[in-house]
């Protein structure tokens, strides 16, 4: 008998209260996140039958569809997951889809080779400081236009709100828009260098949205050192830490001793901006490596952050939530090799775009799936699992018709390999 829980399941959940103008299109959605995530490596035609193939190229080219239409309910369940823990870390990144190798494709634009096209895609996935991904709290996707090509030097000139660089700021006012649903969770935006912008330290937040980000540039500030790096190097170390540095290319692994310092720094506008942009004061965490090998460049971490950062305790802390940043990476990476994106074969932007929003939630399920059953071995598979599917998969894994009196839990030796989990 299959238990009424067996057909409650995951994409259900994700996109079961989706509102797309029409009940039927909810429905394909549900559908094709079900079907599409049980083999997102492979193309339409492998994955799905040829009727759901039809209804499949039927949803991706309606109108109706769009990323917000997609992505509402899944950032529901992720706000719902957000509400169970104190910090959450919202990691802002840019990826780039390079669609060259399809000519015929509608509606791209030019990428960062010059005879490359596709298109940009800004998003925010929601990540715990034990590493553990919640959701994607929203995305931005646009192209460049060939009429721009050649025209970098221009921008400077630009207000930012005619820049890509806005995506940053928008990133922060997204996150406060979300804030009211979320509110006894503080939520820190966290960005790698690029983020390096004062009109995202200047930007209005309520309270309990911060930003963590990392220095790119020596700003000027209101010291007596004059700028950020020299300010922040005459502060005494509060301490230091060691870092495990993985093995690349020819240097072997190596253990990096970390000098920690911090101080409260009053930042200076850049001055061609002066007249409209404030002074601010913001905490600065700066972590550099002391004795690096002979002719290796030493670590270095500047971040700055809106979050007060006085102690050696708040110090270790700040660098912890930015080495989660590479949890976007990982994301995109599985977006891209996994669900093997940028070999679809839509023929617009548009559907391109559109398949992207579901593909992006997929991707955040099958990494969910495999770090949560790597942080808690003990976890039972139900978390992860339907009944009908940690049996079926119990019973190939231990080629026995006979279940057991307990659930498993969601380590390997019960319930197979972490990606099997996502499916």
């Amino acid at each position: 008998m299959v238990d009424e829980n067996d057909t409650d399941d995951w994409a259900s959940a994700e996109f079961g209260e989706a509102n797309l103008g029409d009940a039927r299109l909810a429905q394909r959605l549900v559908a094709l996140a079900r079907r599409l995530a049980c083999s997102p490596q492979e193309s339409f035609p492998q994955s799905l039958k040829p009727a759901e193939l039809k209804a499949a190229y039927r949803f991706f080219d309606n109108t109706r569809v769009d990323t917000d239409g997609v992505l509402a309910p899944h950032i529901a369940q992720t706000l719902g997951r957000m509400r169970q823990v104190p910090v959450v870390l919202a990691v802002q990144d840019t990826t780039e889809f390079n669609l060259s190798h399809l000519p015929a494709t509608v509606g791209l634009g030019y990428g960062s080779g010059r005879h490359e096209h596709g298109f940009m895609m800004h998003s925010l996935l929601a990540v715990t400081p034990e590493g553990l991904p919640l959701g994607v709290l929203g995305m931005k996707t646009w192209v460049r236009p060939e009429e721009e090509l050649g025209k970098k030097h221009q921008r400077k000139a630009r207000p930012i709100a005619e820049k890509e660089s806005i995506k940053w700021i928008e990133g922060i006012e997204h996150l406060g828009a979300l804030k009211a649903r979320c509110a006894e969770t503080r939520l820190v935006a966290v960005g790698d260098r690029e983020s390096d912008l004062y009109e995202l330290f200047a930007s209005e937040r309520p309270d309990g949205v911060d930003w963590l980000v990392r220095a790119a540039s020596n700003r000027c500030v209101r010291h007596s050192q004059e700028h950020l790096w020299e300010t922040v190097q005459a502060c005494a170390p509060l301490g230091s830490t060691d870092l495990l540095v993985p093995a690349r290319g020819s240097m072997p692994q190596r253990t990096a001793r970390l000098t920690l310092r911090c101080a409260a720094v009053r930042l200076r506008p850049p001055r061609a901006r002066a007249s409209h942009l404030n002074e601010l004061d913001v905490f600065a965490i700066h972590a550099i490596e002391q004795a690096p090998p002979h002719g290796v460049e030493p670590l270095e971490w500047m971040l700055l952050s809106s979050v007060p950062t006085t102690t050696l305790e708040e110090v270790l802390e700040r660098l912890t939530w930015y080495a989660r940043r590479w949890m976007i990476e990982s994301w995109h990476r599985v977006l891209k090799s996994g669900c093997q994106v940028e070999a679809r074969q839509f023929g617009s932007l548009d559907r391109f775009v559109r398949a992207t929003a579901l593909f992006a939630v997929i991707s955040w399920r099958i990494l969910y799936a495999t770090l949560l059953a790597r942080i808690d071995t003990d976890l039972s598979c139900d978390v992860l699992l339907q009944p009908v599917e940690w049996r079926a998969l119990y019973c190939h894994t231990h080629s026995t018709t006979q279940l057991p009196n307990t659930r498993p839990r969601c380590s390997r030796p019960y319930c197979g390999s972490p990606c099997s989990a996502a499916t």
